[in-house]
């Protein structure tokens, strides 16, 4: 059985920098399980790993969409399950490294598309509707579920077709996650709460020191806007209020090092949900990772 490694745990602790170790001393592949490294342009507030470092090791779902695209859990889990197979089929080690918890999560629990918008599915009924008549996508309905399909007139084609797809869910498309096809350690990298919080406030001083104030404003230059979901990020939405001469630059800096540690702390409490994820310091993970390659 194939192997995959997983390193996820707490912001700044050290997850980019061992899941690259791992993948030169053991001829590995990354995929990023970052939901904000996915965007173009947000390099230094999502700590992006440098180009250099991509150049040693090949990542996978970073710069994957523009700042101004949506990007979900629905679509990592199906593109992450891509990019694994492409990695194996070439005899190397996925290792999914990132700490979106909730992308980690729905890899463990499974994710289905009926989750996300399926879109395929969708389209397919509109053209039935167009074709054939609203009433015929109605009655595919009633002829499934009457309850639903007497709460909603034919004519209301986006719910009709919104009752169909949760149907569809509920039957032929239940959750499965393909990390069952495989033999998977799992480790969730944490430390003391002072120390952590320590390193982030000082983290957030580098990113300023890098330039984030200018990145941010370069993007907005180019149209974004704190509507937009990459906007919403951490790091990026502070800055919007400062600009705008509501909010002081002290105070900003101070905004985005408290909803820093307030992530980080929402961060452990998920983590502890998560079936099967061994939650340790850097040390203890790089241990039993080698272990578990060594087997």
């Amino acid at each position: 059985m194939n192997k995959i490694v997983i390193i996820t745990g707490l912001t700044g602790t050290g997850k980019s920098s061992l899941a690259i170790e791992i993948a030169k001393k053991y001829n590995g592949e990354i995929i990023s399980a970052d939901s904000v490294q996915v965007y173009k342009g947000l390099n230094i507030g999502s700590a992006k790993v440098s180009k250099v470092e991509m150049k040693e090791v090949k990542h996978h779902l970073i710069d994957v969409r523009n700042f101004n695209e949506n990007y979900n859990v629905g679509e990592f889990v199906c593109e992450c399950e891509k990019a694994v197979k492409d990695i194996i089929s070439r005899g190397h080690l996925p290792i999914i490294a990132g700490g979106t918890g909730l992308y980690i999560q729905a890899l463990v629990n499974g994710y289905s598309l009926g989750d996300s918008a399926d879109k395929e599915f969708r389209q397919k009924l509109e053209n039935e509707a167009k074709t054939n008549g609203n009433i015929f996508v109605w009655e595919k309905l009633n002829k499934i579920n009457p309850e639903k399909a007497n709460l909603v007139h034919p004519n209301n084609l986006k719910r009709v077709i919104r009752y169909l797809e949760l149907a569809q869910n509920q039957t032929t498309m239940l959750k499965h996650s393909f990390l069952n096809d495989y033999e998977v350690c799992m480790v969730g990298i944490s430390e003391g709460r002072e120390s952590i919080y320590n390193k982030l406030n000082l983290r957030v001083d580098k990113l300023i020191e890098l330039g984030l104030e200018n990145e941010v404003k370069g993007l907005i230059e180019q149209g974004a806007n704190k509507e937009m979901q990459s906007m919403t990020a951490i790091g990026y939405k502070e800055w919007f209020d400062y600009l705008e001469g509501e909010v002081s630059y002290e105070k900003t800096i101070e905004l985005i090092k408290q909803h820093t540690r307030n992530y980080c702390k929402r961060q452990l409490t998920f983590l502890k949900t998560i079936k099967g994820l061994d939650i340790c310091n850097l040390e203890e993970a790089k241990e039993k990772i080698e272990q578990f390659i060594k087997q």
